[in-house]
């Protein structure tokens, strides 16, 4: 039986777009362009070297969003991913990650799995606990942030790198794992890759196709709120310092006026 590999990713604002929060408090996605997160194109990568290493695997990405999400699963199957779930339902909108963790594994469950990839953490979120939610409403394993990964034999292994130390780690399958960015760079799709991605299946999935119930997720269920919100103030403009012999003394006095010094 073919080892079966499910990658969460996720579709985040652009980072050096201008960010901003929508009326609800919630990120205004629309305001700026979208992309596949970076972190979790490493998840991506490590998932298609697996499957690349067992020779039988099979790749489904998966990512919950609206309509404009559908475009981390199309970068993710010009990569090489073998197929896509799109779990897409304005019920979802303002889930925080308790609720993203219900749908994700419900979709999960529904896909099939053997080995869950996740990245890191989401660049607009980053909290990085998706991965051991995930773990626990599945009642799998987690191995987690993970510079190499292996599967053989029916177990996930990999390093764990700390501070200090690094810790060699594994777990029988099924489980999850989450990998840093140290894992390997991802790899840049080819034209034969973008051209087959079109013809690639991707379904997708409402919450009634997952059991789940709009009481059960959005941002009226949420476990946090975001109160208020206060616009960063615009940069002013620096102290240009003309030196006529005398900038070192001006550069240290404003740099002893600013406490850095």
């Amino acid at each position: 039986m073919s080892l079966r590999i499910v990658v969460c990713v996720k579709y985040v604002p652009d980072a050096t777009g201008d960010r901003r929060f929508a009326d609800d408090t919630t990120t205004d996605r629309d305001a700026v362009d979208g992309l596949l997160s970076e972190l979790d194109e490493y998840g991506v990568e490590q998932a298609l070297r697996i499957a690349e290493a067992s020779g039988d695997a099979e790749v489904t990405v998966l990512t919950v969003g609206g309509d404009d999400a559908r475009d981390a699963i199309k970068k993710a199957l010009s990569m090489g991913a073998d197929k896509g779930v799109h779990v897409n339902d304005d019920a979802v909108h303002g889930s925080d990650v308790v609720a993203t963790s219900a749908v994700v594994a419900k979709a999960v469950e529904k896909a099939g799995f053997d080995l869950v990839v996740c990245g890191m953490a989401s660049t607009d979120g980053t909290m990085g606990v998706l991965p051991a939610l995930l773990a626990e409403r599945l009642g799998v394993p987690q191995v987690t942030l993970l510079s190499e990964v292996a599967v053989a034999g029916g177990v996930v292994t990999g390093r764990r790198d700390g501070d200090a130390a690094s810790e060699l780690v594994e777990a029988s399958l099924p489980a999850v794992v989450s990998v840093t960015d140290q894992s390997g760079e991802a790899r840049y799709p080819s034209f034969k890759g973008i051209m087959a991605a079109k013809k690639k299946p991707v379904a997708e999935w409402d919450l009634d196709d997952l059991g789940l119930e709009a009481g059960q997720v959005g941002l009226a269920n949420a476990w946090t709120a975001v109160s208020s919100v206060t616009e960063r103030a615009a940069r002013t403009k620096g102290t240009i310092v003309t030196d006529e012999g005398e900038g070192g003394k001006a550069l240290a006095g404003f740099l002893a006026e600013q406490k850095f010094i």
